[in-house]
């Protein structure tokens, strides 16, 4: 079933296809806050997070007391913090698929309850906020069994970022139900101890993140922004 496009979605692809038809041109400031909601008919948070996610694409930048300003017309690769999401996906496919190898094969009985626990909690979560902040520690808590503190490091190194591109793509993918899917098909092969299983249920997990992104980044413009209900 087609995702229902939520108001946030519908403003950002409005202003995303202004800017790509040049309507916007590059140093040219977007409409204050006040005239984009009155326009486009929309609450001023759902607006905020539709120029959050433009800049996070990298079509704007913010400028406090100035406003937001277009600073390219067409999303190349978008930024999660630090990192732009090319470098962090090619770094998480040689960090974390091994990682769920060697998870498989040393993971102890309080990681397997630590991830499960966390894996109910993310299942029963109606909040995005707060399950984008347990699908970072999933993520934490697969290299912490893995038994290797550097590990566990560079996964905190990216941990910001990791959560800013969940959000991402829970706001404008729809990913939360699938990623529980992935995230509980790792677990089931770390409790097996299968090494072949975890890596490869790491390797569909991110292949399916790369895939969402890419989906996002080349999304059908549409110029009908209505404030409507939550994702189907």
């Amino acid at each position: 079933m087609p995702r229902r496009v939520s108001a946030m979605e519908a403003v950002l692809a409005h202003l995303r296809g202004a800017i790509e038809r040049g309507e916007y041109l590059i140093g040219d400031r977007l409409p204050s806050e006040a005239e984009l909601c009155r326009t486009l008919e929309v609450s001023r948070p759902v607006l905020r997070e539709a120029l959050r996610a433009l800049q996070t694409m990298g079509l704007t930048v913010s400028k406090t007391g100035k406003g937001t300003f277009v600073v390219a017309n067409t999303v190349e690769d978008p930024t999660f913090g630090d990192y732009a999401a090319s470098d962090l996906l090619e770094v998480r496919r040689h960090i974390e698929i091994p990682v769920a190898g060697y998870a498989a094969l040393r993971r102890t009985p309080e990681n397997l309850d630590h991830l499960a626990h966390l894996l109910d909690r993310m299942e029963r979560e109606t909040d995005t906020t707060a399950w984008v902040a347990m699908d970072s520690l999933f993520h934490l808590a697969v290299a912490e069994a893995a038994q290797n503190p550097v590990f566990r490091r560079v996964i905190e190194e990216i941990r910001d970022a990791l959560a800013r591109q969940s959000a991402f793509l829970n706001e404008l993918g729809g990913r939360r139900e699938q990623s529980n899917r992935e995230h509980r098909a790792i677990v089931e092969a770390l409790a097996d101890g299968s090494e072949h299983d975890a890596v490869e249920a790491m390797e569909h997990h991110l292949d399916r993140v790369s895939t969402t992104l890419t989906d996002i980044v080349r999304a059908t413009r549409t110029d009908s922004p209505t404030e409507g209900g939550p994702e189907a």
